[in-house]
């Protein structure tokens, strides 16, 4: 499957799993779709490799993790060019999730991108953030 149908794929059936009617489904939609673009492009998957996305709804939090190979050269990142044209997707996370993070599965085993996007966007936590989390 090419990245596009990927993604699309994934933004669709998040949606049947929460359904149009959730609170947050707007801002899960587009996490997912930041998260599963970003494993695409920059981890080391190969055409056939696994990439595994798990949506957890609880507690008024909306759980979503997006599992890749990892890459052996780079981690996620936060981009600080104001200028650049492309690279925003963790800065996207950064501001709708209440909170995110990296968990390092070790050499070969991958990586999972996490975020908590709150069911109330008005219940968003503002101030310092954290760029990278170890889960």
């Amino acid at each position: 499957m090419c990245l596009r149908e990927s993604v699309s794929y994934a933004r669709a059936h998040v949606r049947g799993w929460l359904g149009g009617d959730h609170p947050a489904i707007d801002d899960v939609v587009l996490a997912v779709s930041e998260l599963v673009t970003n494993a695409l492009r920059h981890s080391d998957a190969r055409p056939g490799d696994f990439i595994g996305l798990t949506v957890t709804d609880a507690g008024g939090l909306v759980r979503v993790e997006v599992r890749d190979p990892g890459s052996a050269f780079s981690g996620p990142y936060v981009r600080q060019e104001p200028e650049a044209e492309d690279g925003r997707g963790l800065l996207i996370i950064r501001e709708i999730s209440q909170d995110w993070g990296i968990g390092e599965h070790g050499r070969g085993l991958g990586r999972t991108v996490w975020c908590l996007i709150p069911a109330d966007a008005r219940s968003r936590v503002r101030g310092p953030r954290r760029d990278t989390l170890m889960a």
